[in-house]
């Protein structure tokens, strides 16, 4: 992913893109915490990783937040594994990841930017994210070789 790296601060907080900044094992350990999260491979988050825009909240050295953004720089962008660390929940965190998600400079002028989400609809609604076209159809294709029967979020 050729994206270019930004970073934000609030308080004692710190968001950034770098990937560089990013320890693998942390971001498993918190994707782990989610019901999405629990078959993510090590490899399988290193490639996801390399081929998405990942944006990291950091207290100290510590990764509190993460979230990526699927895309191709041009049309659309897809949210997913986007999460805040339990102890760090109801404090405007994953607000402000969001509303850093849709600023990002190279996320903007896409046509569609979409989500899943079982238990976050709010927060989504608040910043914009409405219920798809009522005449379109989810539809999805899983590799039947996969071992996970948990959708990604």
């Amino acid at each position: 992913m050729q994206d270019v790296p930004i970073e934000a601060q609030r308080g004692t907080l710190r968001l950034s893109t770098d990937r560089r900044r990013l320890d693998p094992s942390a971001v498993l350990a918190l994707l782990r915490t989610t019901y999405w999260g629990g078959s993510l491979t090590p490899e399988a988050l290193a490639r996801a990783i390399d081929n998405s825009i990942c944006f990291a909240v950091f207290d100290g050295e510590t990764l509190i937040a993460f979230g990526r953004a699927v895309t191709d720089l041009a049309t659309y962008a897809y949210w997913t594994d986007v999460v805040v660390a339990e102890a760090y929940r109801r404090q405007g965190i994953g607000r402000w990841l969001s509303e850093t998600m849709l600023a990002h400079p190279q996320l903007q002028g896409l046509r569609r930017v979409s989500l899943l989400t079982r238990d976050a609809a709010p927060l989504y609604a608040q910043l914009g994210f409405r219920p798809g076209a009522g005449s379109l159809k989810y539809m999805e294709y899983r590799d039947q070789r996969s071992s996970s029967e948990t959708p990604a979020a």
